[in-house]
């Protein structure tokens, strides 16, 4: 049906007559060049965007990322486990990354913030407007979602996974993907909550592993707990970690 359109068009521009075809052809010329006109400021804002972000974020090198809902309140245990969590790695002069909202990456902030130590938002812009959280020390807010995926990999040396929805979730295995199929240094991937997880990891073994989707080896850098010392220990053995606590040394 759609072809048929299509050639019932092509049809009524060839009965035109020549000017009536020319000022049409004209039109479409205009429309396609704001097209491009568009694409190409698209194109400074995405470029402006990662040198704002490049220059904001040099002296974060060898941070650790923490994911989490927005939606989880003071009152869970998520919530204050992560900021333990913040505050232990700030202590060891580790910078915390969060994507600078409320919930899980307030609680990180917080902790990091309360102990001396950088305590960074990466924040995204989004219909219904996330506000920052109060407990940063550098902020910088984004349009485009993987400008800030780039920041966030680029300058950690570890994730955190605390129990989130879908964006958490993406996070979690865009880490993984990118480790697969070596586009970045392998690093620790470092996930709260097993009774949380087990349901999902079980599939994936079950449904992925068990019918070689996946390898089993894929899966040798994630580190399911409940202990905030545990973290701490895997973080603080990270190599880029180590090499960048040896030269503030």
């Amino acid at each position: 049906m759609a072809d048929n359109k299509d050639y019932e068009k092509r049809r009524q521009v060839d009965r035109r007559s020549g000017k009536e075809r020319r000022e049409f052809e004209e039109e479409a010329r205009y429309l396609l060049d704001e097209l491009r006109l568009g694409d190409t400021w698209r194109m400074f804002r995405i470029i402006g965007e990662f040198v704002e972000g490049f220059e904001n974020m040099s002296t974060c090198e060898g941070g650790v990322t923490i994911f989490g809902s927005a939606r989880l309140s003071q009152r869970s245990k998520w919530y204050r486990q992560a900021r333990e969590l913040g505050g232990k790695l700030a202590k060891l002069g580790i910078p915390v990354l969060t994507g600078g909202g409320p919930g899980i990456m307030e609680a990180a902030n917080r902790g990091a913030f309360e102990n001396g130590g950088l305590s960074v938002g990466l924040n995204i812009e989004l219909p219904e407007e996330q506000n920052p959280n109060p407990y940063l020390s550098r902020f910088i807010s984004f349009r485009y979602f993987f400008v800030r995926k780039v920041m966030l990999v680029k300058y950690s040396c570890a994730f955190v996974i605390f129990p989130g929805g879908f964006g958490t979730m993406d996070e979690l295995f865009e880490a993984l993907t990118l480790m697969q199929t070596k586009k970045i240094a392998n690093f620790p991937v470092v996930v709260f909550g097993k009774k949380h997880w087990q349901g999902l990891m079980g599939w994936m073994d079950k449904h992925v592993v068990s019918r070689g989707l996946v390898k089993e080896d894929d899966f040798k850098y994630i580190t399911i707990t409940d202990d905030v010392d545990e973290a701490v220990e895997i973080i603080s053995k990270a190599s880029c970690v180590e090499s960048i606590r040896e030269r503030l040394e």
